[in-house]
């Protein structure tokens, strides 16, 4: 594949590349969220090293994906035709609607098995012993939805330009800038239990996504990303509320 470098010369490519950043950046906030909690299950000193080594692994799905743009087109074309009761006529299964079904009952499966850990008090037990996960298991599921936040992220790409070497580092940048506060977030989110109940239903609520994009239901994405932003100042304002919480004493009437 060859780069045309000339590109750069053209103002409107820094314009699209800026642009491509800002919505890889936004497009990775939920993998960001995931790969701290799923982190967080191994011993403190490991958990810097996992956040790095996944963050890695996302950029190389991405850039590989990149680079194979022809296959994911072909992704598209449909493998097979399934008739459903609640729909009027059978639609075309392809290869990506196989990919984000699994990854959003994964998604949910595993948010759910990490709200049902953190409601048991299972997850401090876990840690004060050294962490039950071992690092290749976590790694191993971090690699598994990196591949399916990728093809999002991918599918954004393609939609905005039509240059791979913009794409490309536009996932260079995004990422570097997600590396550089991937452990404020983890940090932030690992501190306050609540901020992580809300990020665990996000992950929830974006694979059911997921999984209704499998079977051709669109869900608009500002919607969606309107409502966790939301929930995520009010939680915010909720926090600051319980630290300034004072008790409220009545005065006395003087007829008592």
């Amino acid at each position: 594949m060859n780069f045309d470098f000339s590109v750069f010369s053209n103002p409107q490519t820094w314009v699209s590349l800026l642009t491509l950043t800002f919505m890889e950046i936004v497009l990775g906030i939920d993998n960001i969220i995931f790969i701290s909690i799923v982190v967080n299950r191994l011993p403190r000193e490991q958990q810097k090293r996992g956040r790095s080594i996944g963050l890695l692994l996302a950029l190389l799905c991405r850039i590989g994906l990149l680079m194979s743009i022809s296959w994911i087109i072909g992704l598209k074309a449909s493998l097979f035709d399934v008739n459903l009761p609640w729909m009027d006529a059978p639609f075309g299964v392809t290869g990506r609607d196989l990919i984000l079904l699994a990854g959003g009952l994964f998604l949910i499966g595993k948010s759910t098995t990490e709200i049902h850990t953190k409601l048991q008090g299972e997850e401090d037990e876990s840690n004060a012993e050294g962490g039950k996960a071992t690092f290749g298991s976590i790694i191993l599921q971090i690699i598994v939805i990196d591949i399916v936040f990728s093809f999002d992220s991918i599918l954004t790409a393609v939609g905005l330009v039509d240059n791979v070497l913009i794409m490309i580092l536009a996932v260079i940048l995004s990422m570097a800038v997600m590396m550089a506060f991937s452990g404020v977030v983890a940090d932030f989110v690992n501190r306050n239990p609540t901020i992580k109940m809300l990020a665990l239903s996000f992950l929830i609520m974006i694979g059911v996504m997921l999984v209704m994009e499998a079977f051709h239901k669109e869900i608009e994405k500002g919607y969606i990303y309107f409502a966790m932003f939301f929930s995520l100042i009010v939680e915010v304002l909720n926090m600051r509320l319980r630290k300034k919480a004072t008790p409220v004493h009545l005065h006395e009437s003087k007829y008592d």
